[in-house]
């Protein structure tokens, strides 16, 4: 079988590819090691990650995205073309339809990058859809309707907050805070707290295994090691859950800071509806411990997780470039 279409959710953490018919076809962190000499790309994805804060002076390993953003065009390119192939397989007779997921509020010349990059990787044709409606469509929310919907897409450059109605987005808006910032937070507070200095491996990995957004009655702990900040000596500490939930405060306000100023200029009608619905929250973030529970609380609004929250952005690609004439209104096509 020949696959011309090819949907992808380029996030500033990790990069989803969907294939329709086949569902998810990688997950992947959006890294590339390069040589430092000549340029060249050593790795790609999960190999490229394991040498984040571990390279020597002729290798630099880099996220070519930042903030949901294209920060490094020429990597951006290389990721990108590695991730089609890889999607593809070996020998192709088609070069495929490729839709992007981007940040609803980029400019027209972020958007333009991206598709730039996309062509020059490879793409026969690349399509630009906006986040908070790939992940309303991943999460089988029918933005057809003409019903208030409101999603909020927190990866991990940036959050997305939107209502959504008659298949297109009624009040938005987009803030830069999302897992990466999490992740420098808890940095942050072991550092200031026990003296420690941790790589942002480290700290992804305290978030996922006993972060929560709000205090838990019974406490989780892990160990921790890292680098003495005065001695500059290898040492081991307990992180216990309330750290995390304490580190994390100020960054999860922003992002029910954000909810708020949409609910604020949300038409009647549609606060209305959003009511009765709740607020459905998807990307990796949302997995975060009783998050749902704290933007309730916050907000007034009910809110739940998306079933497959990391992967409503990339299934929404793959649907709507399966039904393309059906989501014209809700594209943003371009050659």
């Amino acid at each position: 079988m020949f696959i011309k279409k090819i949907g992808i959710d380029l996030g500033t953490t990790y990069t989803l590819v969907h294939v329709p018919g086949r569902g998810i076809v990688i997950n992947e962190p959006s890294v590339v090691a390069i040589s430092t000499s000549d340029r060249s790309v050593l790795a790609v994805g999960e190999e490229a990650k394991e040498m984040l804060g571990r390279t020597p002076d002729t290798i630099v390993a880099l996220r070519p995205l930042k903030d949901g953003v294209i920060a490094d065009y020429r990597t951006t390119e290389a990721m990108l073309r590695y991730f089609i192939n890889k999607a593809l397989g070996g020998i192709r007779f088609f070069k495929p339809e490729v839709m992007i997921a981007v940040p609803a509020g980029i400019t027209s010349t972020e958007r333009r990058a991206v598709i730039d990059a996309t062509n020059a990787a490879g793409a026969k044709e690349a399509y630009i859809i906006k986040e908070p409606i790939a992940a309303a469509i991943g999460a089988n929310i029918p933005i057809g309707s003409a019903s208030g919907h409101m999603i909020v897409d927190m990866g991990g450059g940036t959050s997305e907050v939107a209502v959504i109605s008659l298949g297109g987005i009624v009040a938005n808006t987009s803030v830069r805070i999302g897992g990466n910032k999490l992740d420098a937070a808890i940095a942050d507070f072991v550092r200031k707290k026990y003296g420690l200095a941790i790589g942002e491996q480290t700290s992804e990995g305290i978030k996922i295994k006993i972060g929560s957004a709000m205090y838990l009655e019974e406490k989780l702990a892990m160990d921790v090691r890292g680098r003495d900040m005065v001695s500059g000596l290898p040492r081991t500490i307990t992180v216990t859950s309330d750290d995390v939930t304490e580190a994390i405060q100020g960054e999860l306000d922003g992002i029910i800071q954000a909810v708020k100023s949409v609910l604020q200029v949300t038409p009647p009608e549609l606060s209305a509806d959003v009511i009765d619905k709740g607020m459905v929250l998807s990307g990796g973030t949302a997995l975060l411990r009783n998050i749902d529970k704290l933007f309730s609380q916050a907000t007034g609004v009910t809110a739940f997780v998306a079933d497959d929250a990391l992967l409503c952005v990339a299934k929404g690609t793959g649907v709507a470039l399966d039904n393309l004439e059906s989501y014209k209104r809700s594209i943003l096509s371009a050659k």
